[in-house]
């Protein structure tokens, strides 16, 4: 169940018995949790009448999720998905904060739409929303954006998610001037003439099928450039939805000199590959395109010893008739916020890959500094928002089930451990499905 549940004090929920992981404080361990008033409290803190008690005994207890890549897709794309309707997704999936990307119609280039976008989040938002704001004016790539004005309106970064400025001289201004705003700049990494209107990875099988390739050296050489800029300005650069092995290595070695760049992934690009299109089915179709299994490989060795930092899911919503069209017709993405726990869960902890405090520093802690972010901890004074883990939990994914208003997702029947089974935001439940009642008595 999602929605706006209510509880005998507002923003107030103890948590008791639950294991408690929480990477910000190297904490891992079983304990209780006390949100009032929508702040977490100190260990030991009295626990007042009226507040309502769950129990957590079994599950885990870990900061509330965030999403640093979402297509919320409003203003101007709502038959695909609102801010109503990706808000509880995100919070039916385990997420109590998503970051927006500024790729709708009108661009998010100005302050007048975040400006929207903050009072749409605030009447019908489920769980928390950041906006960022575009880094060119339309996403053409020709003119910055006024960046000072997206930053007073709640810009939390500057992206042009979806396309990629290929002026140099203008990404590198951009950089210096979101350095002097304080704003991370994520870059969708891409060569248009590399690219080159290709629709999958270009290799074997974009050759067996017939299908035009998108060169992986179309990413690799932006992620260069985009290093480059990092160090001369000495500013963090994040590279979103990295897919490459070429990529990878880079940021590793960037990394270890010290450079300010980090490098997100995403489910698809851990679980699927190129081969995963043979069928021609366009809910395979994602930009950058699923890779070779040496590049998925690749990834997850580059989650596993830290050189990507950041997991997010790249939520790319569309109508289901978009998508029923030739694979070469239809529009890139797929959607991510309620099956990103259960493929991460199980294929980077379950599978012995990553310590369970890795996977969720992931999903928690490292969004939240990158964005300098008051969430994705769960110190005593920052906001009171948590989600709890059934890690023994057998999930069938049933895109049917979706509370997005699209269902383009490539994981439909897939079987994996591990899920949310509980969504807090700022002490209120808005999202269980914990088995039993789990609740006691007030003030219990």
């Amino acid at each position: 169940m999602v929605g706006r549940m209510k509880q005998s004090m507002k923003g107030s929920l103890h948590i008791r018995n639950g294991r408690i992981v929480d990477p910000s404080r190297e904490r891992d361990g079983v304990g209780d949790l006390l949100i009032l008033d929508g702040v977490i409290q100190p260990d030991g803190t009295a626990v007042p009448a009226g507040v309502e008690t769950l129990d957590a005994g079994g599950y885990v207890v870990v900061p509330g999720l965030i999403d640093m890549h979402v297509h919320l897709r409003d203003p101007g794309g709502r038959g695909k998905e609102s801010i109503a309707s990706g808000t509880a997704a995100a919070a039916n999936g385990g997420f109590t904060s998503v970051v927006c990307m500024p790729n709708t119609n009108p661009v998010a280039d100005n302050g007048g739409i975040l400006a929207y976008i903050q009072r749409e989040s605030a009447k019908s938002g489920v769980v928390r929303v950041f906006p960022t704001g575009a880094m060119t004016v339309g996403l053409q790539g020709e003119q910055m954006t006024q960046i000072g004005e997206l930053k007073g309106e709640g810009a939390v970064a500057l992206t042009d998610d979806g396309r990629c400025i290929q002026n140099n001289e203008l990404m590198r201004r951009v950089v210096q001037y979101a350095k002097h705003f304080g704003l991370p700049v994520l870059d969708h990494c891409e060569d248009y003439d590399l690219a080159a209107k290709g629709v999958v990875n270009e290799g074997y099988w974009s050759t067996v099928l017939g299908l035009p390739g998108i060169s992986p050296m179309a990413e690799d050489l932006i992620v260069a450039r985009d290093i480059l800029f990092a160090k001369q300005c000495d500013w963090d650069v994040h590279i979103q939805h990295i897919s490459t092995a070429g990529a990878v290595e880079m940021v590793r070695q960037a990394r270890k000199a010290g450079i300010r760049i980090t490098a997100e992934a995403t489910p698809h690009h851990i679980a699927l590959r190129d081969e995963d299109i043979r069928d021609y089915d366009s809910n395979f179709k994602m930009n950058p395109p699923l890779r070779t299994d040496a590049d998925r490989q690749a990834v997850i060795d580059g989650i596993a010893d830290g050189t990507i930092t950041i997991l997010a899911t790249d939520h790319a919503p569309h109508a289901k008739h978009e998508k029923q069209v030739e694979f070469g017709c239809a529009p890139f993405g797929i959607l991510g916020l309620e099956t990103a726990v259960p493929v991460y869960f199980d294929l980077l902890y379950k599978s012995g890959r990553m310590p369970l405090s890795a996977v969720v520093k992931a999903l928690t802690q490292a969004p939240a500094e990158l964005l300098r972010l008051e969430v994705g901890t769960l110190q005593a004074g920052r906001p009171g928002d948590v989600t709890i883990l059934d890690l023994e939990r057998e999930v069938e994914i049933d895109p049917e089930a979706s509370l997005s208003k699209s269902r383009n997702t490539p994981f439909g029947g897939w079987r994996l451990q591990g899920d949310a089974v509980a969504t807090i935001v700022g002490g209120d439940l808005v999202m269980n499905r914990m088995a039993g009642d789990r609740f006691l008595a007030p003030g219990s």
